[in-house]
């Protein structure tokens, strides 16, 4: 059994044996393949047997000075011989005896017994050749996951192509996901074309080319529509809006890419967008529900009014509502003293000093390069009758984005009108802001004005809705969207007045519910808790 030690130590054995063949020459070939390790193994227990074979004989025929040796050896054994008994020197003599009968058979014993060890050896032998070809085929290391040469197969076996489910014969085979493909059945998922790639990517079960896996899964950028670079990191990094879920690179934040003045998303290339006046970029869609001028804008400052009086806070005084360009509201904010202004952006401003102030009086024109030609504009002097003396609003914003506006600065001069104390700019504010986010509820999930007001609303509200402006009616996706965004910003504000205020305020209004919650303010200054 000793050369089933070298066949289990596989093809690549490359040491010497200790056993020596004719002309005492020393077994040093590495063998290239399983059948060249048995037939190896099989003359070397051959030659084992010779040398068994030869022991026997070669005793009878020892060299000179073995023999001489033997001599001496036998010389010093009979000397203590000599000093024994008669009775002792019979045994001896009948051992001796003894001992020829087994020597006479010591060879042919061996031969029989050799040729038993040498039929279980042949049985293991083809017994490890049929295991070793059993094992997974090795995968090279050349560029592609095609195997070379096709194995031995051992009769009774054979392989299943994981693809078509047919058998695998003695070509060319993949072995990769614990299966084993034809080539041609290894296919991708995308393109449903044979991979001979080395390499391949991965999406749950299924493989891809790696440029097909890049198409599918790689993100591409909503602005430029390329892939998204990687970092230097090799990650990759890019932006996204909160809400719009947009994502696009992060270069775009610093290449003036326009970006929305009212849904914020940024402008794909090559899409048109608005250029007002002021500078402001308006996309297509805003645009489709956008109010221009201060008249067109009056219906929708009526339904406010009417949003107020079905919550019993109607606003007795006539306030006048101005639509403007940006830079008549920034001089208009710049001399109030005491004015409250939609922040951080201002956008809303309720006043309460005399001033002038320049409104657009008609709807200006798109001409070439989609820009706002043939404005007309005129001064209007506000005079001081109440404490408030107007409510600004900017022009060119989406009608749901103008009506929360006009909502959040009726709530400042509901105040003012109504004798409340200055208050902290987080509880008026967070109260405006509550009123904004009210009316956009109620516009977003009513069908009629007379749906907004509360259960105490008189049925008088109702006339006042027949005047609603054109730009209401049967609502795109896209702006029941764009009302979700606008509550969205209310909901997720970050400042201190204007987010935590309002987070506070509404949750003593749902709590409490409004009128309590204002009585509490008018006593405290604070919301309740």
């Amino acid at each position: 059994m000793g050369w089933l030690t070298k066949i289990l130590k596989g093809s690549s054995y490359k040491g010497h044996s200790n056993r020596k063949y004719g002309h005492d020459r020393t077994w040093d070939k590495p063998r290239d393949s399983v059948e060249e390790d048995v037939e190896f193994a099989k003359a070397l227990s051959l030659s084992e047997l010779d040398q068994k074979g030869k022991s026997v004989i070669e005793d009878e025929s020892e060299s000179e000075d073995d023999e001489q040796f033997a001599k001496v050896e036998s010389d010093s054994d009979e000397q203590p011989t000599r000093f024994q008994s008669d009775d002792d020197e019979k045994p001896a003599k009948v051992q001796s005896d003894d001992d020829e009968k087994p020597a006479k058979f010591q060879y042919e014993e061996d031969e029989q017994s050799a040729k038993v060890q040498l039929e279980e050896d042949e049985q293991l032998a083809r017994a490890l050749q049929e295991s070793l070809n059993m094992n997974s085929p090795p995968r090279y290391d050349n560029g592609s996951i095609i195997q070379p040469f096709p194995f031995f197969m051992p009769a009774g076996y054979s392989r299943i192509c994981a693809g078509c489910k047919l058998e695998i014969g003695h070509g060319r085979y993949l072995s990769c996901l614990g299966a084993v493909w034809h080539p041609e059945c290894f296919r991708c998922r995308a393109c449903n074309l044979p991979i001979t790639d080395y390499e391949y990517s991965m999406s749950g079960n299924h493989p891809y080319h790696k440029s097909c896996y890049k198409e599918q899964h790689h993100p591409r950028c909503d602005v430029c529509k390329n892939f998204i670079p990687t970092n230097s990191a090799g990650l990759i990094e890019y932006r996204a809006h909160p809400f719009w879920l947009q994502k696009y690179c992060p270069s775009h934040e610093r290449d003036r890419t326009p970006r929305c003045c009212s849904c914020e998303r940024m402008e794909p290339r090559d899409t048109r967008y608005l250029l007002l006046d002021d500078g402001r970029k308006l996309c297509l869609e805003c645009l489709d529900s956008a109010i221009m001028d201060t008249h067109e804008c009056q219906p929708l400052y009526l339904e406010i009014q009417d949003f107020y009086e079905g919550l019993n806070m109607k606003v007795k005084q006539q306030v006048p509502m101005l639509l403007v360009e940006r830079q008549a509201l920034n001089e208009a904010m710049e001399g109030e003293k005491n004015g409250h202004h939609h922040m951080p952006e201002t956008r809303g401003l309720c006043l309460s000093e005399e001033q002038t102030v320049t409104t657009i009086l008609r709807r200006p024109k798109i001409g070439a390069g989609y820009r706002m030609i043939d404005m007309v504009t005129e001064p209007h002097r506000l005079i001081r009758r109440c404490e408030v003396t107007a409510i600004l609003v900017l022009y060119g914003l989406p009608r749901l984005l103008t009506g929360s506006i006009l909502a959040h600065e009726m709530m400042h001069a509901w105040l003012r009108l109504n004798g409340y104390p200055n208050l902290s700019p987080e509880v008026e504010e967070g109260i405006c802001q509550v009123l904004a986010h009210m009316w956009l509820d109620a516009e977003m999930y009513s069908t009629s004005s007379g749906d907004v007001a509360s259960s105490s609303t008189s049925s008088s509200s109702s006339s006042s809705s027949s005047s609603a402006s054109s730009k209401k009616g049967k609502r795109s996706d896209f702006e029941k969207k764009l009302g979700d965004f606008f509550k969205h910003q209310i909901e997720s504000d970050s400042s201190t007045a204007y987010g935590e205020g309002f987070r506070i305020g509404n949750k003593a209004v749902l709590k409490y519910d409004l009128r309590r919650t204002l009585d509490h303010i008018r006593l405290t200054g604070s919301f309740p808790v």
